[in-house]
């Protein structure tokens, strides 16, 4: 199945009608998880809110305010007993990741995480032994490869317009301040490569395959000290995949931003055929076009001179459907998205991505690099990938 093929792209946000064998979903953590009842309630058609969980409850009480007719409950063990639960959806700190997707799998349920996946080799492990032994099935809630621009310049690489994939440069930045207060235990119990740099180290692994080596170094900002981070808040990465083909990734959390000369998450692709760069939190898609050079096309190769460049603009179009209209950085809109591309590969017994292999492979490329920041060596992922039992 081509990647988001049932997605319509920018829309206004009418519920669509749900699908026949629409699978029940139950969301543990009910902080981005509140995101997720509204984007299952609002926006999908294969799956759809039945419960909710958390230890907080206040969060459960403003859950309830916002959807009163929902389950909900302290107990996980209560809302994975529930027949019509087919999917847990797991917003829980990134040390509980591991624990929560394999009570799911030993429920019978499938699972969607947000990332990261896991945060340790023995998390790594111990997943993808559970989701081979009980043959349940999970999708890593990668958000930015379900947002417009990103979605867009995915289709055009897959119709070819880019060509192969020579250079691939991607980063996030973002000061990091307000999320210290809302999750304190970012600073001290997780690095930053599982946090903020699983966004572009995960869209250099979509797009440039298999990665066998990477290079690394990292260093605290002044914000981060302050809040006690006990790793690297900023990152510069530099990869070869398998092909051949290389890519960089680059990340800050302690940064003043400049939004209006670099947007948070960059994607920048450069192809045989063209080059393209998807923006976030704009929505902006730029990209390199042959103007109807059907020789161009057809041959796939490289033409001497300039190509022209057309500029796709949708955050007017598009920000209620994946902001409802509020600050942007909600993600109601990839939410939906991914949960939907989730939901219609159950249902249809298609494929979907990124799955419980792929999600523990780019785990272990955030571990290669952990570990070249820390030692300032490059590091292979072959002994990584195989020690978790890839």
């Amino acid at each position: 199945m081509p990647f988001l093929e049932h997605i319509p792209g920018t829309q206004p946000v009418i519920t669509p009608p749900r699908h026949p064998r629409a699978i029940g979903v139950g969301v543990l953590g009910l902080h981005e998880g509140r995101t997720m009842l509204t984007a299952l309630a609002t926006r999908c058609g294969y799956l759809y809110a039945v419960a909710g969980c958390d230890l907080d409850a206040e969060k459960i009480a403003a859950s309830r305010s916002e959807w009163p007719d929902l389950f909900y409950t302290s107990d996980y063990d209560e809302m994975l007993a529930r027949p019509d639960v087919g999917v847990i959806a797991i917003y829980t700190p990134d040390s509980h990741h591991a624990p929560h997707i394999i009570r799911a799998f030993q429920a019978g349920k499938d699972v969607i995480c947000t990332k990261p996946l896991v945060n340790s080799l023995e998390g790594a492990r111990a997943v993808l032994a559970a989701g081979r032994s009980t043959g349940r099935k999970l999708l890593v809630g990668q958000s930015t490869r379900f947002f417009e621009p990103f979605i867009r310049q995915r289709f055009a690489f897959e119709r070819g317009e880019v060509g192969d994939i020579e250079l691939a440069d991607a980063h996030y930045l973002h000061r990091m301040d307000w999320y210290y207060r809302k999750s304190p235990w970012a600073a001290t119990d997780t690095d930053w490569v599982f946090l903020g740099l699983s966004h572009p180290l995960d869209l250099l692994r979509w797009y440039l395959g298999p990665i066998e080596r990477v290079q690394a170094i990292g260093s605290r900002s002044k914000m981060g000290g302050q809040f006690g981070v006990k790793g690297f808040d900023v990152y510069l990465v530099n990869v070869q995949a398998a092909s051949g083909a290389l890519g960089r990734a680059m990340g800050h959390y302690g940064c003043h931003e400049l939004p209006r000369a670099r947007n948070c998450i960059e994607l920048m692709l450069y192809g045989t055929a063209g080059s393209s760069l998807a923006q976030y939190h704009d929505m902006r898609y730029i990209h390199t076009t042959t103007e109807g050079d059907a020789t161009h096309r057809a041959a796939g190769g490289f033409t001497p001179g300039p190509l022209g460049e057309v500029v796709e603009d949708h955050l007017y179009a598009g920000r209620h459907y994946y902001f409802n209209s509020q600050v942007h950085g909600m993600h109601y809109g990839e939410f939906a998205n991914y949960a939907d591309h989730f939901g219609r590969a159950l249902i249809e017994n298609q494929t979907h991505s990124p799955d419980l292999e792929e999600g523990i492979e780019t785990f272990c490329l955030m571990e290669a690099v952990r570990q070249s920041a820390a030692t300032g060596q490059p590091v292979d992922l072959a002994p990584i990938l195989h020690e978790v039992g890839l």
